[in-house]
C-alpha cells in the first residue's frame, strides 16, 4: 500500500471550466458512489466538464486534462463552428451547427469546436460568393443544392451558414463612358438587370446599364476592359458582323461608320483590318482607283457592278464604301518638255507615250515598263558614256536603277549619230547630235559593237552612239619582208565619215550604220594592204623606207605618181585620212638583238663623232678667249693710267679748297652758334613768362571756380533743407490733422473735459469741496489760494 498525497484541490474560478478524465460516478442525489470496499467508482474512458464552484479533490484514478480555462466568449458577428462527436439531445453524430454571439459559451464532452466564423462586411456595390457545402435553405429562405453557388449582395455584416462557405469576397468593376465589360453567359439565368441570359450568350455591359457591375456566378467576363472606339471627324471604320437593330448579329455582313462618333463593338464585331482609317483627303493633283467588289449604286447614282473600275479625282474627301475596294491611291505625273511615260490601256493593250505635259492616269490605264537588254541597261548606266562607247570589261551591269516606267532618253553627242529601230513599223530612224532620243514603245537602241584593243578584238568596245570623227585608232599589224624578217608595226589611222554636216540626208544615215563594226573592218583592209606591200620589200628597205611604203600601200598613188591623201571605204562613207607609224619592232629575239645592236653602234659613232666635232669648236673658242682677254688686259692698264692722273689732279684742287672752306666754315658756324644761343635765350625767357601767366590764370580760375561751387553747393543745401522743412510741416499738418479727422470734434472735447470732470467726480465721492496737494518745498499764495476757496465755499 502505498500513501499520497496530499494534494491540492482543484479551484475552478468564476466563469471558468475544466476537464476531468475517468471521472467518477455519481448517484441521482449526486452523491459519489462507492463500491463495497469504499472505493470511488469511475467512469473509464468518459471526460466530464466542471465548472465554477466549490473546490474539490481529484478521486484516486481522475486525471485533470485541462487545467482551468476561462469559457469561450462569442462576439456579436462571429459564432462558434460546432460538431457533434456523439448523440446527445437532439443531436446526432457528426452534425455540425453555429454557436452564434454575443453569449458565452459553455463546454460540453459531446461537442467539438471546430473553429470559429467571422461575418463578413459587405460593402455596398460589392458581394459574396457563397458555394453550399450540402443541400441547404440560405439566408433568403432559398434552397441551395450542393456545390451551388450564389451571390450575397446585401449590404452589411453577413454571418455565412454553417453549411455555406465563403468563396471570394466579389469587388464591382467600375464602368466609365470609354471602358465596358463583355461577357458571356455559363448558363441560363436571369442577370442583374432582370434580364434573362441563355447558356453561351454574349452581351456588354456599359455605364448607360449600371456605374460598376458586380460578376455573377453564371457569367464569365470575356474582357473586363473593352474600350469604346472612337472617331474623329475625318476618321472611319468598317466592321464586320454588325449588330441589327434588335441585337441580332448580322454574320457576313459590313457596316461602314464615320466620325464624329463613339460606340463599343458589340460580341463577335471586329474591325476590318483592326484599325482606324482616315479619311481620304484627295489634292488638286491624287486620285483613287477604285474598283466594286459588290453591285451598288454609287453617290453619283451610278450603277455599278462587281468588277467596274472608276476614278475619284480630287481636291475631295472620299470615304470608300463597303461595296468598294481601293486599288491604289496616285498622283499626277508632271513631265517636262524631256519627260515622259509609258501608259498602257488595260482593255486594248494599246501602248502610248506621253510626253510634256501633267497626266493623270485613267480608270483603264497604268504604268507600262519598258524592258530594254542588259547591254542598253549598262551603257544608260554609265556616268561618263561617250561617243567612244564603253568597254565590256568596264561596264557596271548598273541597270537596275532606271524607272521603266518612264521614256527611256539619251542624249547624244555633238558630231555623233544613233540609229534607233522599230520593230513595229520595222524601219529605223537615225538621230544626228547634239540632240535628245526618246524612245517610243515599240523602239529599241541598235548596240554598235566595235572593235578594240590592241591588236584588235571584235566585239570589245559597246556603244550606243556613232562618232563622226575626225578621230583616231590604234592598231598593231605583224608583217615579213622579202628577206623573211618578221616585224610588228603599231600603226594609228586618223579617220572620220564623209558626211556634210549642213545636208545631213537619210542616205547618209544609212549608209554609215550598214558596217556593223567599222574599226575592226577598216584595219583588216589597211592590214592587209600594209603587210602585202612590205612583203613585197627587203628589211633594209622596209627600215629606210617604211613610212612611204606603208603610206603608198594604203592611200596609193594617183595618175601624176602622187601619193594621195586618203583612202575611202565607200560601203559606210568611212575616210581614213593620215597613217602614223608609232613603232617598228621585229617579232624574231634574235632580229631584234642584231637590230638593237647596229642602232646602238650607229648611236655611238655618231655619239663620238658630235663629241669631237665639239671638243675641237671648243678649243677654238677657248684659243680665242684668251687673246680677247690679253687685249682687253692691254686697253684696261692705259685707262687705268689715265684715270690715276685725272685722279690727282683732281685731288691737288680739292686741298686748297678744302683749306679755304674750312677756314670759311669755321667762322660761320661760330658767328650762327652765338645767334642761336642768344634767340633759344630769348624764347625761354618768353616761354618762362608765358608760364608763369599762366599759371597764374589758372590758379585764378580754380579759385574763382571753387568758390562758386562752394555758393552753389550752399544755395542747393539750403534750398534743400527748406524744402524738407516744408515738406515736414507738411506733413505735421496733415498728420495732425488727419489723426484729428480721426478722432472727432466731439472726442476731443471729451478728452479735454474728462480730466476736470474725474476729479470733481473724485472729490465729490471724497466729501470734498476742494483739496491742495503739496510736496511742502515749493512756495503757494495762500492768499489767493485761500481766497479762491472761499468764494468757491460762498459759490456753493
Amino acid at each position: 500500500m502505498k500513501l499520497l498525497g496530499p494534494e491540492e484541490m482543484v479551484l475552478v474560478p468564476p466563469r471558468c471550466y475544466c476537464i476531468v478524465k475517468n471521472p467518477v460516478k455519481r448517484d441521482d442525489k449526486g452523491d459519489v458512489s462507492v463500491d463495497s470496499r469504499g472505493q470511488a467508482r469511475l467512469s473509464y474512458g468518459e471526460e466530464e466538464v466542471r465548472m465554477a464552484g466549490q473546490p474539490f479533490p481529484l478521486y484516486p484514478g481522475e486525471e485533470l486534462i485541462q487545467l482551468p480555462t476561462p469559457l469561450t466568449i462569442v462576439p456579436s458577428q462571429a459564432a462558434l463552428r460546432l460538431s457533434a462527436i456523439r448523440d446527445f439531445d437532439d443531436k446526432v453524430a457528426g452534425d455540425e451547427w453555429l454557436f452564434t454571439g454575443p453569449a458565452t459559451y459553455t463546454p460540453r464532452v459531446e461537442v467539438r469546436v471546430l473553429g470559429t466564423v467571422l461575418a463578413t462586411i459587405v460593402r455596398p456595390g460589392t458581394a459574396l460568393r457563397l458555394r453550399a457545402r450540402q443541400a441547404l435553405r440560405d439566408a433568403a429562405g432559398r434552397e441551395r443544392q450542393a456545390g451551388e453557388e450564389w451571390l450575397m449582395r446585401a449590404a452589411g455584416a453577413y454571418l455565412p451558414g454553417v453549411h455555406e462557405a465563403l468563396v471570394e469576397v466579389v469587388l464591382p468593376m467600375v464602368l466609365t463612358p470609354r471602358l465596358a465589360i463583355h461577357l458571356r453567359a455559363r448558363r441560363t439565368f436571369v442577370d442583374a438587370l432582370g434580364r434573362q441570359r441563355r447558356a453561351g450568350e454574349e452581351w456588354l455591359f456599359t455605364s448607360e446599364d449600371c456605374e460598376t457591375h458586380i460578376q455573377d456566378v453564371h457569367e464569365e467576363v470575356v474582357n473586363a476592359s473593352l474600350d469604346i472606339v472612337t472617331l474623329a471627324r475625318n476618321q472611319y471604320c468598317t466592321v464586320r458582323n454588325p449588330w441589327d437593330d434588335e441585337g441580332r448579329p448580322q454574320m457576313g455582313r459590313l457596316d461602314l461608320r464615320r466620325g464624329e462618333r463613339a460606340f463599343f463593338l458589340k460580341p463577335g464585331e471586329e474591325l476590318v483590318g483592326g484599325r482606324i482609317l482616315d479619311v481620304v483627303v484627295l489634292g488638286p493633283d491624287e486620285a483613287l482607283l477604285l474598283r466594286a467588289t459588290q453591285p451598288f449604286t454609287d453617290a453619283g447614282d451610278v450603277a455599278r457592278t462587281p468588277g467596274d473600275r472608276w476614278t475619284v479625282v480630287g481636291p475631295c474627301e472620299y470615304v470608300p464604301p463597303v461595296e468598294v475596294e481601293v486599288v491604289k491611291r496616285y498622283r499626277a505625273i508632271p513631265l517636262d518638255e524631256t519627260e515622259g511615260i509609258y501608259v498602257r490601256n488595260i482593255k486594248t493593250g494599246a501602248v502610248e507615250m506621253v510626253i510634256g505635259r501633267t497626266y493623270l492616269l485613267g480608270p483603264d490605264e497604268e504604268l507600262w515598263e519598258k524592258q530594254l537588254s542588259p547591254e542598253v541597261e549598262d551603257l544608260l548606266a554609265m556616268p561618263h558614256n561617250d561617243t567612244k562607247g564603253v568597254k565590256v570589261a568596264d561596264m557596271a551591269r548598273a541597270g537596275g536603277g532606271r524607272d521603266k516606267t518612264r521614256v527611256v532618253t539619251y542624249r547624244t553627242p555633238h558630231n555623233s549619230a544613233l540609229q534607233v529601230y522599230d520593230y513595229r513599223q520595222k524601219s529605223s530612224r537615225v538621230v544626228w547630235g547634239p540632240g535628245l532620243v526618246m524612245l517610243a514603245p515599240d523602239e529599241q537602241f541598235t548596240i554598235l559593237s566595235l572593235s578594240g584593243g590592241k591588236p584588235k578584238k571584235q566585239n570589245q568596245i559597246h556603244a550606243l552612239s556613232l562618232s563622226l570623227g575626225p578621230d583616231f585608232m590604234t592598231d598593231v599589224v605583224v608583217v615579213e619582208t622579202s628577206d623573211h624578217a618578221r616585224l610588228q608595226i603599231q600603226l594609228s589611222y586618223n579617220w572620220k565619215f564623209d558626211i556634210d554636216s549642213h545636208s545631213r540626208n537619210m542616205e547618209d544615215a544609212a549608209k554609215i550604220f550598214q558596217v556593223p563594226d567599222f574599226i575592226g573592218d577598216a584595219c583588216k583592209a589597211i592590214a592587209s594592204r600594209v603587210r602585202g606591200a612590205v612583203a613585197a620589200a627587203s628589211f633594209d628597205d622596209f627600215h629606210k623606207n617604211s613610212a612611204e611604203i606603208i603610206r603608198v600601200a594604203v592611200f596609193g598613188r594617183d595618175a601624176d605618181g602622187h601619193i594621195k591623201d586618203a583612202f575611202h571605204f565607200p560601203s559606210n562613207k568611212l575616210v581614213i585620212t593620215n597613217i602614223d607609224i608609232q613603232s617598228v619592232e621585229p617579232v624574231d629575239q634574235r632580229t631584234r638583238d642584231a637590230l638593237s645592236y647596229s642602232v646602238q653602234q650607229a648611236i655611238e659613232i655618231t655619239t663620238k663623232s658630235q663629241e669631237a666635232s665639239a671638243r675641237h669648236d671648243a678649243e677654238r673658242k677657248a684659243q680665242e678667249a684668251v687673246g680677247l682677254l690679253e687685249r682687253q688686259k692691254l686697253k684696261d692698264e692705259i685707262e687705268a693710267e689715265k684715270a690715276r692722273r685725272a685722279l690727282l689732279e683732281l685731288q691737288a684742287e680739292s686741298s686748297a679748297v678744302q683749306s679755304m672752306g674750312h677756314a670759311k666754315a669755321e667762322a660761320r658756324a661760330r658767328a650762327e652758334a652765338a645767334q642761336i644761343e642768344m634767340q633759344a635765350m630769348l624764347e625761354q625767357a618768353k616761354i618762362k613768362a608765358q608760364a608763369q601767366k599762366i599759371s597764374a590764370e589758372s590758379e585764378l580760375e580754380e579759385s574763382r571756380l571753387r568758390q562758386e561751387a562752394e555758393l552753389e553747393f550752399l544755395k542747393r543745401r539750403n534750398e534743400l533743407e527748406i524744402s524738407r522743412a516744408r515738406d515736414m510741416a507738411q506733413i505735421e499738418r496733415e498728420k495732425f490733422k488727419e489723426q484729428v479727422a480721426a478722432i472727432g470734434q466731439e472726442t476731443i472735447v471729451k478728452l479735454a473735459q474728462a480730466g476736470p470732470e474725474m476729479e470733481a467726480k473724485l472729490l465729490a465721492g471724497l466729501g470734498l469741496q476742494s483739496v491742495l496737494i503739496t510736496d511742502g518745498k515749493s512756495p503757494l499764495n495762500l492768499f489767493n489760494t485761500a481766497k479762491g476757496l472761499m468764494g468757491q465755499a460762498l459759490t456753493d
